[in-house]
């Protein structure tokens, strides 16, 4: 189906690639994995993530046994020249940046976006210091509004690649990831060849294949909508913005302005996507988290998990995803209860 999934690329995100510059993978987690491996070959190499972070993308990092570097967030967003003081602290170390992970919308967890500009300043810095950029990026089709370029359609310089799912926009059951890796690559016998072609070698040694049956499916609903995935999910992405709006009202509304301040409690305001995060006067630590479950009946998730270097303590993740207008307010409430119930600790 990498015929199909270009095509849908350039018709939703102006992103124009050769198909065989597409590896169909078992989800975006296969993609992770292959991404990390292929970039990331020796013990001075290092992956470079955004802070906080999908735990995905350290979860396989881990696995692999390759070292993570992490670049905060400040409380404003991401800034590049963190990323580039990040860069020339590791090659002043003897170590090798090879690659940077990022989710430049709508991100899980923090649920920031990137802002035009500093998307074209990421590139140069990434051009600049040659290392590529890992584009994770399962949101965009099912947030309301016009999205921002991505950072693939922006490359000119081959620095991205690109990381896809369908599981948020088409099917979530059957697994079908993607990754557009069209830069060109010297492997050790001198050959030059596709990074995709990299990626695969990498795939027949871990899942083999991707499920023929699940591809089906999904290329069935490519087929079906002409190849934009965006319009397979414009009532999909109103419902999730609508949630997203409700839970921004009903914070507001729990925690008046002057009671926000008196608190210490804030919170961002994303514009798309499941997540966002609020900040709290307490540790917002697994301890918490058990009594704001077992004695409010509200969960919500440690932002302390999302930090591979630590941070985050006394920040909370909510997840919008699925739950009705109701839900929301409901489980706002109890969230405010319990948040006040905590006080200063």
């Amino acid at each position: 189906m990498r015929e199909l999934i270009a095509e849908s690329l350039r018709r939703d995100e102006d992103i124009d690639v050769p198909p065989e510059s597409i590896v169909v993978t078992v989800g975006a987690q296969e993609a992770m994995v292959l991404a990390v491996r292929a970039l990331i070959p020796g013990p001075e190499d290092v992956l470079l993530v955004a802070s906080p972070c999908y735990v995905g993308i350290t979860g396989a990092a881990r696995l692999l046994d390759v070292v993570t570097i992490a670049v905060e967030e400040a409380e404003d967003g991401f800034r590049c020249a963190d990323l580039e003081a990040a860069i020339l602290a590791e090659k002043a170390r003897g170590r090798r940046p090879r690659a940077f992970y990022v989710t430049p919308d709508h991100s899980n967890p923090s649920g920031n976006t990137m802002p035009l500009g500093t998307r074209r300043e990421l590139l140069d810095v990434a051009d600049r210091h040659d290392i590529l950029i890992l584009e994770d990026s399962p949101y965009r089709m099912v947030s309301p509004g016009q999205q921002l370029p991505t950072l693939k359609s922006l490359d000119r310089t081959g620095r991205v690649v690109h990381l896809g799912s369908f599981s948020k926009t088409l099917f979530p059951g059957a697994r079908i990831g993607f990754a557009v890796a069209d830069q060109l690559v010297t492997d050790r016998t001198g050959a030059t060849g596709l990074l995709a072609d990299e990626l695969s070698k990498i795939k027949s040694m871990v899942t083999v294949n991707t499920s023929p049956v699940s591809q089906a499916v999904v290329a069935g609903m490519l087929l079906a909508a002409g190849g934009r995935t965006s319009q397979l999910n414009t009532k999909t992405a109103a419902y999730y913005g609508d949630a997203m709006r409700v839970t921004l009202t009903e914070l507001a509304t729990c925690f008046p302005e002057d009671e926000r301040a008196a608190l210490g409690v804030r919170w961002n305001e994303p514009t798309g996507g499941f997540f966002l995060t609020v900040t709290v006067p307490f540790r917002a630590d697994n301890a918490a988290l058990v009594r704001s479950a077992e004695e409010f009946g509200v969960i919500w998730t440690p932002m302390s998990y999302f930090y591979p270097q630590g941070g985050g303590d006394r920040t909370l993740r909510l997840s919008v995803s699925y739950l009705t207008h109701g839900q929301i307010a409901e489980g706002v409430a109890r969230l405010a209860h319990f948040i006040r119930s905590q006080g200063h600790s």
